[in-house]
């Protein structure tokens, strides 16, 4: 899971130190080592606040302006989701604060949600909350297996 603002896998990977920088300075300790020593998010930690400081800790030219968006990833709900398998749970639109999960009331059944892709941030606050581990974050563009 690529960092906030950071340049793309190619670029970013061929110049990090892989120093911890980022990792020391994330005050959601959400950014850990991943494959190869490299930064990367484990939203099962937490949120993404966007708060910036794994940027400004880094000492090499690996992210983009801050005034930019800081990525284009967006939270999917698999069909491991418990409302899905008609059991109550709203866990991820109680954790989601701008409301990008919603619930849509089903006639005689459970209420399922769906994400507003224009309010989702991609901050990963869904998936921690979720019991089932049923929500990833990824880029809307990529496909997911």
């Amino acid at each position: 899971m690529p960092l906030p603002w950071a340049l793309p896998w190619t670029q970013f990977s061929a110049g990090c130190t892989r120093c911890d920088g980022c990792i020391k300075a994330c005050p959601e300790q959400i950014i850990v080592r991943g494959e190869g020593g490299f930064p990367t998010l484990d939203f099962t930690r937490g949120e993404c606040t966007f708060c910036g400081q794994c940027v400004d800790a880094c000492n090499e030219p690996l992210f983009l302006p801050r005034t930019l968006s800081p990525w284009s990833l967006k939270a999917h709900i698999g069909s491991g989701c418990l409302a899905f398998g008609k059991v109550f749970c709203q866990s991820c639109q109680d954790a989601c604060e701008l409301r990008a999960i919603r619930f849509r009331p089903v006639a005689g059944g459970i209420p399922t949600p769906s994400i507003e892709p224009a309010d989702c941030t991609g901050c990963g606050a869904c998936v921690a909350g979720c019991p089932t581990q049923a929500i990833t974050v990824a880029d809307p563009r990529e496909e997911r297996p």
